[in-house]
C-alpha cells in the first residue's frame, strides 16, 4: 500500500506542476515564448493575416509593374535601331527616371507594411504587459524570462497559454472595423 500512495502522490504533484493556470502556479521565476505569444494570440493572428495579404498584394502589384517595364524597355531598345543617339538617350534617362522612382514607391509601401507590423506589435505589448504582470503578481514570481534564453525549465513555469487565454480576452482580435 505504500508504493501505491507514493505512486498517487507523484502523480498528482505531475499533474498540478504541468498545469499553466497561474493562479494554481507558485514560482519565482517564470517563462514565456514572446514569439508563440503574438503569433497565437487572436489579434497577432489577425496582424500576420492582414500583413499577409498586404504583402502579396504588395508582390502582384510589383510583378504586374516590372512586366510592364521590361515590355517597355523591349520596346525602347527595339527603338534605338531607328532613333538618333541623342533622341534615344533622352528615352532611356526619361525611362531610367521612372524605373527609379517606380522602385522607390515600391520600397516605401514595403516598409510602410512593415512599419505597420511593428505597430501593431507595440500596441499588443501595451496591452499584453498588465497581463503579463497580473500572472506574475498571481504566481508569486519575481521575474518573467524569455522561454528561448533559459536552458532548462519544468514547463509548470511556462505561461504563455495562460497569457495567450488572457490577452485574447482584454484584446480579442483587436479589429475595430468590426462588431464581433
Amino acid at each position: 500500500m505504500g508504493q501505491w500512495l507514493r505512486w498517487f502522490c507523484v502523480v498528482i504533484a505531475l499533474a498540478s506542476a504541468g498545469g499553466s493556470d497561474a493562479q494554481n502556479m507558485r514560482s519565482p521565476i517564470l517563462t514565456i515564448d514572446s514569439e508563440r505569444l503574438y503569433r497565437d494570440s487572436a489579434f497577432g493572428q489577425r496582424v500576420l493575416e492582414d500583413i499577409e495579404a498586404q504583402s502579396a498584394s504588395l508582390a502582384e502589384e510589383n510583378r504586374t509593374i516590372e512586366e510592364r517595364l521590361e515590355k517597355e524597355e523591349a520596346d525602347l531598345t527595339e527603338q534605338r535601331a531607328t532613333m538618333e543617339p541623342e533622341e534615344f538617350r533622352a528615352l532611356a534617362d526619361a525611362f531610367d527616371t521612372r524605373v527609379q522612382a517606380i522602385r522607390r514607391e515600391r520600397e516605401a509601401k514595403s516598409r510602410q507594411i512593415a512599419s505597420q507590423l511593428e505597430s501593431n506589435r507595440d500596441q499588443f505589448l501595451t496591452v499584453a504587459l498588465p497581463v503579463l504582470e497580473t500572472i506574475m503578481r498571481e504566481a508569486g514570481a519575481a521575474i518573467v524570462l524569455e522561454q528561448r534564453n533559459v536552458f532548462i525549465s519544468a514547463n509548470a513555469i511556462d505561461i504563455t497559454d495562460t497569457a495567450i487565454q488572457r490577452i485574447d480576452t482584454a484584446l480579442g482580435d483587436g479589429d475595430t472595423t468590426t462588431d464581433d
